[in-house]
C-alpha cells in the first residue's frame, strides 16, 4: 500500500493566523451531554485559516471564485522542492533547479515547516516565501499549482503583486502546508478546498501519495 502523507494543518483555535484576520473556533449547536439529541458543531472561520487555497477573486476582482478551480489543477504530480536554509525563494533559485525534478505542481518546503512544531506560536514576519520574480518565473513555465509552508505564497513586507501575478493567469496557491515529514522528490497531490459557491478561498485537505 502507498504511504500517504497528510500535508494539512489541523484546525484548532490556537492555530496562528494572518494579521488582523479571523481564525477559528467552533461552538455546539447541540450537546447531548446538555440534553440533545445529537452533538452539533458548528464552525467559525474565515476562508484562509490553516491549509487553503487561493482562487484567482482573492485578488483579482471579477475572477473565478474556489468553487470553479479546475480540479486537473489540484490533483496530480507534484514536486516537493527542498529550500530550507534559505531567507527567500527568487527565480534565479527554482531556474537552478534540475528539469527532472519539476513538476506542473511545485511545494515548497522551508524553514517555515520547523514553526508547526510550536503549536499557539506568534505569527513570523520573517517566514520564507517567493519574490516578485519567482512569482514571474512559475506564470512563464506554465506551472498550474505553487504550495508553501506558512500562511502566505509572497514574502510579509512585499506589496500584493507577488500575487496578482500568480492569480491573474489562473495559478492556483497552496497555503499553510504542513511538510515536516515530508522529504523532497516526487508525489502525487490530491488537494480539495471545500466548495464554496463565491468565495475567494476556502480551507484545505491536501495529501501527498508516494509514488
Amino acid at each position: 500500500m502507498k504511504k500517504i502523507h497528510d500535508i494539512s494543518l489541523t484546525l484548532e483555535p490556537n492555530l496562528v493566523v494572518w494579521p488582523n484576520s479571523i481564525g477559528f473556533s467552533t461552538s455546539w449547536a447541540s450537546q447531548m451531554a446538555a440534553g440533545g439529541e445529537a452533538n452539533v458543531t458548528v464552525v467559525h472561520t474565515g476562508a484562509h485559516v490553516g491549509t487553503h487555497v487561493d482562487a484567482p477573486r482573492h485578488f483579482v476582482d471579477g475572477a473565478p471564485t474556489v468553487e470553479s478551480l479546475d480540479l486537473h489543477a489540484l490533483v496530480g504530480e507534484a514536486s516537493v522542492i527542498d529550500f530550507r536554509g534559505q531567507p527567500q525563494i527568487t527565480a534565479a533559485m527554482l531556474a537552478s533547479l534540475p528539469p527532472a525534478s519539476l513538476r506542473p505542481r511545485l511545494l515548497f518546503k522551508t524553514d517555515n515547516s520547523q514553526l508547526w512544531n510550536q503549536p499557539g506560536h506568534g505569527f513570523r514576519r520573517d517566514f520564507c516565501a517567493l519574490t516578485l520574480d519567482a512569482a514571474e518565473w512559475v506564470v512563464a513555465q506554465g506551472i498550474r499549482l505553487v504550495g508553501i509552508d506558512y500562511l502566505s505564497i509572497q514574502r510579509f513586507h512585499d506589496g500584493f503583486e507577488t500575487h496578482k501575478v500568480l492569480l491573474r493567469p489562473g495559478t492556483v496557491i497552496l497555503e499553510g502546508l504542513d511538510l515536516r515529514a515530508v522529504d523532497p522528490g516526487i508525489y502525487e497531490l490530491c488537494c480539495l478546498p471545500l466548495k464554496i459557491a463565491g468565495a475567494d478561498g476556502a480551507p484545505a485537505r491536501a495529501v501527498l501519495i508516494e509514488r
